[in-house]
């Protein structure tokens, strides 16, 4: 084939990438490889290489495109400089690919102030950014900085570090304090003061005054939010233009190519949620489902020890739910440290790997001071709840050495109380979109609130679903101490190539598939040898 065929078959290919407007332009002169991107209908801008370009002006656009390349992010010997290995880090982890085939580094100086801005249609990002001020809101249109991209030598420069972005994302960094004093801190405050003398209605009314104008809000999009696996998947596919490979392998999310996973967790908040336990144990075993039993060690009932061991006897779990469950756990700093230490202790005694705080409250920059595998405290999308926020993708990722376990559904409290919703409508929409990322579907069903034969039809019906999606889709439906048993083990895993095959090393190996990411009509598809191709990871 011609060198003008290759430089068309390879533009053909990238054209297709950018899900909106923008335009990818990439052009091949033997090896080497530039690309810019600009926004439709502006047109676009093929640089040609400045190894081989035979004409003057072929040169003077060659040097022009390198000098807006920043300086400081230079090459040697052929391998990214340390900060671009830093950029790297989070799409490494996530996919567990081979590090050779990401290569990021940064346009240039990066802005003291973080904003919003997209990366696409479906991808909304918060941090720093190169050459231009990004969005104090993510009301309104906001720039895509897709269209800021550049492409040269297997390099991808981009405006904005990904690392920072995914990094504020998943620690909720564009979430302002709750308790900073504002008017909805303020009643959360009252709320939670007065909450042991009012009644089951008056409670919900006070709960629907504080979430109005949730369905109003912007971000994280409801009702599944996906900001930091579309970022992720975009720059995976990126790479695959970057590097002109057809297909670049990296290790499965879940043991045995299961699509997806799902877990049930049970938050036991009164005595009459612990009573109805051993029958919610009764329910889940006549659909094949084991959970995890969130209990709350003080003031709200009592806690034996059979209690204990009757939910471990059976093959269920049990987690530490917060220390009282009176939503102050972290009012400070100093009372928060005070009641780490009492809850680690609670967590050695019944034998616990997990925990999760009251009310999804959360500050995860203190997470340093628990002493669990890990934590189930942050949702996804928070609109319903009291803290407002969320972390933006549906796969568990570490805090430090805790591992997070992201709430990706609504609670069923919220599902009856809230929205007056009797019907696993919601959960199933939001089941479609998290095994779109192959992600982890995690529930929140607490026994004080399905002892009513009513709320309990639905609960039953949303198992039938879920051992459907078994059966059907090859679901993985395990435990939170499963999950974090698989997560941190392919944590470790890693791809070491054999001539022309990959194989996975590492502890668990045997359960762990090798995928293969490619391009399909403009989207990232999956696969994996031996089953059927994936559905599509990112829209057109």
């Amino acid at each position: 084939m011609s060198g003008a065929g290759r430089r068309y078959l390879c533009f053909k290919f990238l054209i297709r990438f950018h899900p909106t407007g923008a335009v990818f332009a990439l052009a091949q002169v033997g090896d080497d490889v530039r690309a810019l991107v600009t926004r439709w209908p502006k047109g676009f801008f093929l640089q040609p290489s400045g190894r081989t370009a035979r004409s003057a002006a072929h040169r003077h656009a060659s040097q022009a495109f390198d000098s807006s390349l920043w300086p400081c992010m230079d090459k040697i010997g052929g391998r990214v400089s340390r900060a671009g290995l830093r950029m790297n880090t989070w799409l490494t982890q996530y996919f567990r690919c081979p590090e050779r085939y990401i290569r990021v580094a940064s346009k240039g100086p990066l802005s003291a102030k973080s904003g919003y801005f997209q990366f696409g249609n479906e991808t909304t990002c918060y941090g720093s950014y190169y050459g231009r001020q990004v969005a104090e809101s993510a009301t309104g249109e906001l720039h895509d900085a897709f269209c800021d991209v550049e492409i040269r030598n297997g390099t991808m420069y981009l405006p904005f570090d990904p690392s920072q972005v995914v990094d504020n994302l998943l620690r909720e960094r564009y979430v302002d304090e709750w308790r900073s004093g504002t008017f909805l801190s303020a009643l959360a405050k009252g709320y939670y003061r007065l909450r042991p003398v009012l009644s089951a209605g008056i409670r919900r009314l006070v709960q629907k005054l504080y979430l109005t104008g949730w369905d109003k809000l912007p971000f994280p999009r409801w009702p599944v939010d996906c900001s930091v696996d579309n970022l992720l998947g975009q720059l995976l596919l990126l790479s695959l233009g970057s590097n002109c490979v057809k297909r670049i392998p990296f290790i499965w999310f879940w043991p045995e190519g299961a699509s997806s996973c799902a877990i049930m967790t049970h938050d036991v908040e009164t005595e009459p949620g612990r009573d109805f336990c051993p029958t919610l144990m009764d329910i889940d075993d006549s659909y094949g489902i084991k959970a995890s039993f969130e209990i709350i060690p003080e003031q709200r009932y009592g806690v034996s020890r059979d209690f204990l061991g009757s939910i471990r006897e059976r093959g269920f779990e049990v987690v530490v739910h917060d220390l009282n469950h009176d939503g102050h756990l972290y009012r400070n700093r100093e009372q928060f440290l005070e009641r780490a230490a009492k809850i680690n202790s609670y967590g050695k005694e019944y034998g616990a790997e997990g925990f999760r705080a009251a009310v999804l409250y959360r500050k995860q920059l203190w997470y340093d001071a628990l002493s669990f595998s890990y934590d189930m405290s942050v949702p996804n999308v928070a609109h319903l709840d009291p803290q407002r926020g969320g972390c933006c993708t549906v796969m568990p990722y570490f805090l430090g050495e805790i591992l997070e376990l992201p709430v990706t559904t609504a609670q069923d409290y919220t599902l009856f109380n809230i929205l007056n919703d009797y019907s696993i409508g919601l959960w199933r929409r939001q089941i479609d979109l998290i095994m779109e990322k192959h992600g982890l579907i995690s529930f929140i069903v607490h026994p004080d609130y399905i002892v009513r034969p009513r709320e309990r039809a639905i609960y039953e019906r949303l198992l039938g679903f879920l051992t459907r999606l078994r059966v059907e889709k090859g679901v993985w439906i395990t435990t939170p101490s499963g999950v974090n048993r698989w997560w941190r083990q392919r944590a470790e895993m890693r791809l070491v190539e054999n001539g022309e095959a990959w194989r996975i090393e590492g502890p668990g190996k045997e359960r762990a598939r090798i995928a293969y990411a490619s391009e399909k009509e403009g989207r990232l598809v999956f696969s994996l040898p031996g089953m059927a191709e994936q559905e599509s990871f990112l829209p057109t």
